[in-house]
């Protein structure tokens, strides 16, 4: 039976897991005892949990419309949204898209929102509060940023992308409220505070029982933080956006905690000492309730399976056991006792009462669960991956990722970033896996100039490791060439990695529309 918020607790009746789910697990197993005995259940485990979970969703990542007039129409719409300031363009004010609310009349104040910053594993983390959500009936309402491919996947209603039509709709709906804004503002509504603005209007109109916002960046002065979420999510915080956040992870987490309201729960992932005080503090002054990973909740065992993982989590209620998570890496583990925390906190676990969510719905939740761009393998032989790490922590998380759930031989990175970014120590966190690296650039304007990116990575990995291929698809070829190239290597793999927009563009070049 699904959790609701007045019905958490698991069925009585329903042995945990089920005696069919047992019976099918054991006879892989048996099928299995000419293999190593820890893998062979590893396996069963694995392909188990997946039968479970049924029919998998798509990715999330919707290919242009098929309808020519419909995919003239969007264009134009993104022409006009792309003609605001860009969402990279800082202005530390909460007053436009407050006055466009006030005009729209609150529309995100007619649903309970669970708000998520952090440094990294925002929208990983998002995409698994969002599957447990939908796993318990509520229709829900997902808003992250930025896209990896399609400006409608930042708006997704029960899961699915908002759909072109809604999409081109919900802005024509809400300009003449945005021209008004504009007037009456100094400057004129930015791109990201349009989009916010239509995310909200849509969840409304849905509507949906809860909606999952990702900010921008940031948290006291970004767009999005004109809710009074309930629950309040902190994910891993470092050191990014330095020239707008701050040079300490104490001074990041000043800005992030500005997400946190009154009487709200914190789920608190874990943090340097600095950054957790920081944040501590600030619950003392809201009167929030924290629960901190590492002491109300955590990653109780993980074990590598076919396809991912298999984890054991505590959350604030009690274990979850035998869930398998098909995404790669102990930050993803992690992310997911975050989201499993966030969502018992919505449901009132641990605070209203101390019953679990169904396990059985959290197995098949997070068996469901995808995150495009996030050690996402997009072809084999040999295989390529990418992974939208963009700064030293998520390089080091992507880095250790991949070494343990790939067996590669040889790996060659592919390495296209984005001006402002710390890239040495981005490229200091993949020195040690990479064997090779080629070095290009994305078509955005804000991609760094591929000569100093050379130049930065010729003192990194030393010249005989560095490759520079100026375009993208050259770059793929390349890293793909050097992978092929010897038969010892047969092994060999390729990450490309560096920016989100990077990632974006190499899954279209590889087939993924």
């Amino acid at each position: 039976m699904s959790a609701r918020p007045d019905s958490a607790g698991p069925d009585p009746d329903d042995p945990t897991p089920s005696d069919d789910a047992l019976d099918q697990f054991e006879e892989i197993v048996g099928e299995e005892t000419n293999r190593d005995p820890d893998l062979a259940v590893i396996e069963a485990g694995s392909r188990t949990l997946r039968a479970q979970a049924g029919t998998p969703r798509g990715d999330g990542i919707p290919a242009r419309p098929s309808d020519p007039e419909v995919d003239r129409e969007l264009r134009e719409v993104e022409t006009e949204l792309q003609q605001r300031w860009p969402e990279t363009k800082i202005d530390p004010t909460l007053a436009r898209i407050e006055m466009l609310m006030d005009i729209l009349g609150e529309p995100q104040r007619s649903y309970p929102s669970i708000h998520i910053t952090g440094t990294n594993g925002k929208t990983s983390t998002a995409r698994m509060i969002e599957a447990l959500l939908l796993g318990c009936d509520l229709r829900t309402g997902r808003y992250t940023s930025p896209h990896l491919q399609s400006i409608t996947e930042r708006i997704v209603l029960d899961g699915e992308p908002i759909a072109p039509e809604k999409f081109i709709e919900s802005y024509r709906d809400i300009k003449p409220y945005a021209e008004m804004t504009d007037a009456r503002q100094e400057n004129p509504l930015s791109f990201f505070e349009l989009m916010t603005g239509m995310a909200y209007a849509a969840f409304a109109d849905a509507p949906v029982d809860v909606a999952v916002i990702e900010v921008g960046m940031g948290g006291s002065w970004d767009t999005t933080n004109v809710i009074d979420a309930p629950v309040a999510v902190i994910t891993p915080i470092d050191l990014d956006h330095t020239a707008v956040l701050g040079e300490t992870p104490g001074e990041i987490a000043a800005d992030k905690a500005g997400i946190v309201k009154k009487d709200a729960t914190v789920v608190l992932a874990q943090q340097p000492v600095e950054a957790a005080q920081v944040v501590l503090k600030k619950a003392v002054e809201v009167d929030a309730t924290v629960a901190r990973e590492g002491m109300e909740f955590g990653v109780v065992s993980r074990e590598i399976a076919v396809g991912g993982q298999l984890v054991t989590l505590r959350g604030l209620g009690g274990e979850y056991d035998n869930i398998f998570l098909p995404v790669h890496g102990e930050h993803q583990a992690h992310n997911a006792a975050v989201a499993l925390a966030a969502v018992e906190a919505f449901f009132g676990v641990g605070s209203v009462h101390s019953r679990t969510l169904d396990v059985d719905t959290v197995r098949q939740a997070f068996a469901s669960v995808v995150s495009p761009g996030r050690l996402e393998v997009m072809r084999r032989s040999p295989t390529v991956v990418l992974d939208a790490a963009h700064n030293p922590a998520g390089a080091r998380a992507a880095a250790a990722g991949i070494s343990e759930a790939f067996d590669f031989s040889r790996l060659i990175g592919v390495v296209g970033a984005t001006v402002g970014k710390d890239v040495r120590g981005l490229l200091e966190a993949f020195e040690p896996v990479f064997a090779e690296i080629v070095v290009t650039r994305n078509a955005s304007e804000r991609a760094m100039d591929v000569d100093e990116l050379a130049a930065v990575a010729v003192e990194v990995f030393g010249d005989e490791r560095v490759v520079v291929e100026p375009r993208l698809d050259d770059a793929l070829e390349a890293a793909i060439t050097l992978a092929e190239e010897e038969a010892e290597y047969a092994g060999a793999g390729v990450l490309v990695t560096g920016s989100v927009i990077t990632v974006g563009e190499a899954r279209l070049l590889l087939g993924k529309e």
